[in-house]
C-alpha cells in the first residue's frame, strides 16, 4: 500500500546559534532556535516520514524534555525516524521539501543537502527533492524572523 505523509516545521532565528539545514552548516549571522540543532529541514522530513506510517511526530519520539536530544544532530533524528518507518515494514520511495526563507540563499547548498539527507534516510540522492522559495517579504518568514519547511514523503508498506 502506498502511503504519504506531510511534515511541517518552523524555527525562529536566534543569535549565537549556528545555522544547519539539511545537515549542512551554512554561514549566516544567526542560527535557528531549538532544543536540537534546530535543522528545520530534517525535522519536517522526519515528520513526513512518521506521518506516512501514522507514527505521530518528532515531538513524541524525540521530545525537547529529553536531555539526550539537547543540541542533537537532526540527521540522527531523521535516520531514526526512517528506521521507525522500516520497522513497520515500509520501503521509503522519495521525499520532497520546500524551504521557505528570505535568506540565506539555499541553492548553493542543495546538492550537499540532498546527499546528506539521502544518507540519513537510506535512499538515493535522486529520491530527495529540495526546493527553496521566498515569501516575497510577507509575514514573519518574509521579515527574516525564521525559516519554515513543508515536506512530503512517499512510502510503500508491504501487506
Amino acid at each position: 500500500m502506498i502511503r504519504t505523509g506531510i511534515g511541517f516545521d518552523a524555527h525562529r532565528f536566534a543569535e549565537g546559534r549556528r545555522l544547519v539545514l539539511g545537515g549542512v552548516e551554512i554561514q549566516h549571522p544567526r542560527g535557528l532556535l531549538g532544543h536540537s540543532d534546530a535543522d528545520v529541514l530534517s525535522h519536517a522530513l522526519a515528520d513526513a516520514l512518521l506521518g506516512a506510517m501514522a507514527l505521530g511526530d518528532i515531538g513524541h519520539h524525540f521530545p525537547d524534555t529529553d536531555a539526550r536530544w539537547k543540541d542533537a544532530d537532526s540527521l540522527v533524528i531523521l535516520a531514526q525516524s526512517a528506521e521507525l518507518v522500516r520497522a513497520r515494514g515500509a520501503c521509503i520511495h522519495n521525499v520532497d521539501a520546500t524551504v521557505m526563507a528570505e535568506r540565506p540563499r539555499i541553492a548553493p547548498h542543495l546538492a550537499l543537502m540532498r546527499e546528506r539527507l539521502a544518507r540519513a534516510i537510506g535512499i538515493e540522492p535522486d529520491a530527495v527533492s529540495i526546493k527553496a522559495t521566498t515569501l516575497e517579504k510577507m509575514g514573519s518568514i518574509g521579515r527574516e524572523e525564521g525559516i519554515a519547511v513543508m515536506a512530503v514523503a512517499t512510502v510503500n508498506q508491504e501487506s
